[in-house]
């Protein structure tokens, strides 16, 4: 049994599959996800697990360079996005775009997967992009 790390199976298969530049998302509840994209749903019930507890267990296996976040989270999500903000500088991560939510829901297309949580927060929705390890 795996002892570190994501433990969700398909969670980690895919990390452990993805290289440098790849994509994967992590959303709310609500975030429509793209037919030919792989939907990973660790969602309970609404609020769980929450958006930033998956976050935080991402970063902790996953080395990120660059994120990409909808515009709209600075004013109607303002509470997750200073916590998202948080989470980033303590890990080093500094580039950070911001796009529309319908640009970041286009942007689905090109990731891995999308792992939907039972958050039920507007615009929590973000797209992590693979950096590498040396």
């Amino acid at each position: 049994m795996k002892k570190l790390g994501v433990l969700n199976s398909d969670i980690a298969s895919v990390l452990a599959d993805m290289g440098h530049t790849d994509k994967i998302a992590i959303g709310d509840c609500g975030l429509p996800i793209p037919d030919e994209t792989l939907k990973i749903d660790v969602s309970i019930k609404l609020g769980t697990p929450s958006f930033i507890v998956v976050l935080e267990e991402l970063l902790k296996d996953m080395k990120v360079e660059k994120v990409i976040l909808a515009e709209e989270i600075k004013t109607m999500n303002q509470a997750l996005y200073h916590r998202i903000e948080t989470l980033l500088n303590d890990n080093n991560i500094t580039d950070v775009v911001f796009v529309s939510h319908e640009n970041l829901k286009e942007n689905l297309k090109e990731t891995k997967a999308v792992i939907r949580t039972g958050e039920a927060t507007p615009y929590a929705n973000i797209i992590l992009q693979s950096g590498v390890i040396f």
